[in-house]
């Protein structure tokens, strides 16, 4: 059953979050904490049991690879992405590789990838081209209390968002409201509708003079919609918000 107030989520700026379930695990969902708002520095990051990239740009990516070699967590990951870390990663016996719509089970935890709607590729100046880590995703995690926290990684808006409401009621919604690359909050509020939660943090904002959107602006564009009601977290980088 679930518990108010068992589960933090602690955001350090860009779309880098940690969230420390009610069973004590961390999970780490992309962990670029090299971000310019972030208040903890890769080498910091002493605990990770889940490791969650949602796509292979480096702002997204970002320290996942020493992270992770440190700390050897799971890691569920879209399949091109696993076949790449297979070769390039130290611990790549922890990688899982899944694809959208399947669902793992790992650290006690439940780990769903969904749709994203964006582009993955990142330069390799090795090869003077883009590398390709796979498709954008998302991630629905349900914890050991049955919360359900949706990581909507980078996306624009897209409908199906009301089936990723209808398979699995996420509580939380972390949704990119920056504009220019993703969604903005305009677009945000009605993804808010369509997942039908009670609860979002706006990620992917603030960054750069580019990413503009702000979570006031989410507060008004859901108003206008008749959601008010809808509680929108604003934590600063650093910052732990419970649900």
């Amino acid at each position: 059953m679930r518990r108010d107030g068992e589960t933090a989520i602690t955001w350090y700026g860009h779309a880098c979050v940690e969230v420390t379930t009610p069973g004590g695990q961390t999970v780490l969902i992309d962990p670029w904490f090299g971000n310019p708002l972030s208040t903890k520095a890769p080498e910091a990051v002493e605990k990770c049991d889940v490791l969650l990239v949602t796509h292979g740009h480096s702002d997204h990516f970002g320290d996942a690879l020493q992270i992770g070699s440190r700390t050897r967590p799971a890691w569920p990951a879209i399949h091109e992405l696993s076949l790449w870390l297979s070769r390039n990663y130290a611990a790549a016996d922890r990688v899982i590789g899944m694809n959208k719509g399947g669902t793992v089970e790992v650290a006690g935890l439940r780990v769903t990838m969904t749709s994203a709607d964006h582009s993955a590729g990142d330069w390799n100046a090795a090869g003077e081209t883009t590398k390709y880590l796979g498709e954008p995703a998302g991630f629905v995690v349900e914890l050991e209390d049955g919360t359900r926290v949706y990581h909507a990684g980078d996306t624009a808006l897209f409908g199906d968002m009301r089936l990723i409401a209808e398979l699995w009621h996420p509580d939380i919604a972390l949704l990119p409201i920056g504009g220019h690359f993703t969604m903005d909050p305009e677009a945000a509020a009605i993804a808010v509708e369509f997942l039908r939660v009670g609860q979002v943090m706006p990620i992917h904002y603030g960054t750069f003079p580019l990413l503009a959107g702000t979570p006031d602006q989410l507060r008004t564009a859901l108003a206008r919609r008749g959601h008010g009601d809808v509680t929108v977290h604003e934590p600063r980088p650093g910052e732990t918000i419970r649900i």
